[in-house]
């Protein structure tokens, strides 16, 4: 089939990354898949002009607002992937709920990455509970062989050899739902107290706004500092070489970076929220913090404890080989998309 895949792709952003493995899952079982970014289409008009353009047969859409309302009404089958932002944040807003609500009446399919975003999202549309799949993120890690952990370690002004460093490395697009500035206060203090210890904030800007508001405290608080986005695979080297990858969000579907971590085998701290708390177990697979203050004790227990460390990333792994695996992941998106073939409901 030829299929148009909506998605939001601002480079290097979570979703973006998500859209790009759907879309090679699809093309390996045959399929034509035409990727569009969702913001650069403002009403369903232009989309159908794209499908008679592209002469589309069916459409998939990731984020069920911004992908899935721009589906509805063009009589051609869809199905949908929850984001997360679109369950968590824009659920709560009675405009957008409703628009979400008719987007899975049309839709033939959803998947969201974890039973609780299943449960949450059934529980705001309980027409949808038949259609609504659990497909957790495949992951695949391909960390950049010749890449320099001494020269990232300069360009990001932090001047110390790097055996006795311990970084801790948090990966987010600058908006305000990443809360990127969370830990900076304990963090620098604890910075000040051991000074080989840093935090480095890693991604694109995302909200200019914010993205202004971040770069000035970081500015003033010692032991942080801020590196704008990089190629995945840099990044994965990066997420290699660092001690501790870090998550602060205030919501989150999945997070690719702490399964992306537990798969190479570095020890995650994350923020205890639902989407978080769903991958990661505490003292099993990773560590959970519910405020900085805690952040710090846990993270000083982390670096005075190799047992500990040692045994989060043996689970870690464990858990990701077993419950993301890239390979399950792409069977379940072939199957699903049959859904889409055919006029008549499946």
């Amino acid at each position: 089939m030829r299929l148009l895949f909506l998605a939001v792709l601002r480079p290097h952003t979570g979703n973006a990354v998500t859209a790009q493995r759907v879309r090679a899952h699809l093309e390996a079982a045959g399929h034509v898949c035409v990727l569009k970014d969702a913001f650069d289409f403002e009403s369903p008009s232009e989309i159908a002009n794209l499908i008679l353009a592209e002469d589309c047969e069916a459409a998939l859409a990731l984020h069920l607002y911004r992908g899935g309302r721009l589906l509805q009404g063009h009589r051609i089958p869809f199905g949908v992937i929850f984001g997360g932002t679109d369950v968590n944040e824009d659920a709560n807003q009675a405009e957008k709920n409703t628009v979400m609500g008719r987007v899975l009446e049309e839709a033939r399919f959803a998947v969201a990455f974890t039973e609780s975003m299943k449960e949450m999202a059934q529980a705001q549309w309980p027409h949808a509970k038949g259609k609504i799949y659990v497909q957790s993120q495949g992951i695949a890690t391909t960390p950049n062989a010749a890449f320099n952990w001494n020269t990232f370690l300069q360009r990001s002004e932090i001047n110390q050899s790097a055996d006795n460093l311990h970084i801790f490395l948090l990966i987010c697009g600058l908006r305000q739902v990443k809360d990127p500035l969370y830990l900076v206060d304990a963090f620098s203090a604890w910075h000040q107290e051991e000074p080989n210890v840093y935090l480095v904030i890693v991604g694109p800007e995302v909200d200019p706004v914010f993205t202004r508001e971040v770069k000035a405290k970081v500015k003033r608080a010692a032991g942080v500092r801020l590196i704008g986005e990089m190629p995945q695979e840099d990044l994965h080297a990066v997420v290699k070489n660092c001690f501790a990858v870090v998550n602060s969000s205030v919501s989150e579907g999945m997070s690719a970076a702490i399964l992306e971590a537990m798969d190479l085998e570095v020890p995650v701290l994350a923020r205890n929220i639902p989407g978080n708390a769903a991958v990661v177990k505490h003292e099993v697979t990773g560590l959970l913090f519910s405020n900085p203050q805690e952040f710090v004790h846990l993270a000083k227990r982390l670096v005075s404890d190799p047992a500990l460390e040692k045994e989060i990333v043996v689970n870690g792994r464990e858990y990701v080989r077993m419950y993301h695996s890239w390979q399950v992941e792409r069977d379940t998106y072939q199957q699903l998309i049959r859904k889409l073939e055919g006029s008549t409901e499946d």
